[in-house]
């Protein structure tokens, strides 16, 4: 059995979460995983992680939408209920800021930094299969819109610029580069390069965008320890929809061994009732009254 979590009861003030998240950037490597609700948020906290991010594919998953398929106001709803569910930072996967033109992004980021996150990343891919990243100059001044706004609003939420090339198919290391310099000379605080694989490619990533910290997604299995990435100056690990996607293959696993087979294998690895009661009965008293 997997030894329940530890259970946090502090309530920490959104200026002290956003303090703390800016802190964890500074030195060293930590993990940000990504819970998709509130029962995951809180059982990762109990691990003793010291940030969250959330992910638009797992929570998509979770309504029945595909990955890019939910609404802004669907996003925000989802930042206010696991910012509140936990006394960590929480970094928004805020897909492309809802909106093509800046001003569109800008009035979406002012609306995610209301919810109290700590952090926010902006995407350049365009949703277009035909033209998958938006121009450098206009993916720019999306960025310095992020940041115009979160500077209003006083400053604090960390800006994570992402560039998506190796998720749309161009996996060019020198374009993703560009970009990624390019966003931290418009306002990104922490970079991004989801899809990055070989130590080459990380390596690469972090010397050139330095000392900007670099966020790295493994959302595969993977000989690399976190040690390993620390090694190659990575600030931050996230893991994506990897979790979700995890429990959803035990999932899948059960639900078609029961409809195909009528067989019951897919309950062998469940997690004991008894033990998640008894980890969320003990979180409730233990949770602050907001």
């Amino acid at each position: 059995m997997i030894a329940s979590p530890r259970m946090a009861a502090i309530d920490t003030s959104v200026a002290d979460k956003r303090r703390s998240f800016r802190q964890l950037h500074q030195a060293g490597c930590f993990v940000i995983p990504n819970p998709w609700d509130i029962g995951s948020a809180r059982w990762l906290q109990g691990l003793g992680f010291k940030a969250l991010a959330t992910t638009s594919s797992g929570f998509a998953w979770s309504r029945g939408h595909p990955d890019n398929g939910i609404t802004r106001d669907m996003a925000l709803a989802h930042l206010h209920e696991i910012v509140a569910a936990t006394d960590l930072p929480v970094n928004a996967d805020f897909e492309r800021g809802f909106a093509l033109d800046a001003a569109g992004v800008a009035d979406s980021v002012r609306l995610a930094v209301e919810t109290g996150i700590a952090g926010l990343s902006i995407e350049d891919s365009t949703g277009d299969k035909a033209n998958p990243l938006h121009a450098i100059d206009l993916a720019c001044e999306r960025i310095r819109a992020a940041r115009r706004a979160i500077d209003k609003a006083g400053g604090e939420v960390m800006l994570v610029g992402r560039a998506e090339c190796f998720l749309v198919g161009r996996p060019d290391i020198v374009e993703t580069i560009t970009r990624l310099k390019a966003y931290a000379q418009a306002g990104a605080d922490c970079l991004y390069a989801p899809g990055l694989r070989t130590r080459e490619q990380i390596l690469a990533v972090v010397d050139a965008v330095a000392p900007r910290p670099v966020n790295l997604l493994v959302g595969w299995e993977t000989e690399m320890t976190v040690s390993d990435i620390a090694a190659l100056g990575v600030r931050r690990v996230s893991v994506g929809g990897a979790m979700a996607r995890a429990a959803w293959g035990g999932f899948l696993r059960a639900a078609r061994q029961l409809a195909e087979h009528g067989k019951f294998d897919g309950f062998a690895d469940a997690a004991a009732g008894v033990e998640l009661d008894s980890f969320f009965a003990a979180d409730l008293k233990t949770r602050p009254t907001r």
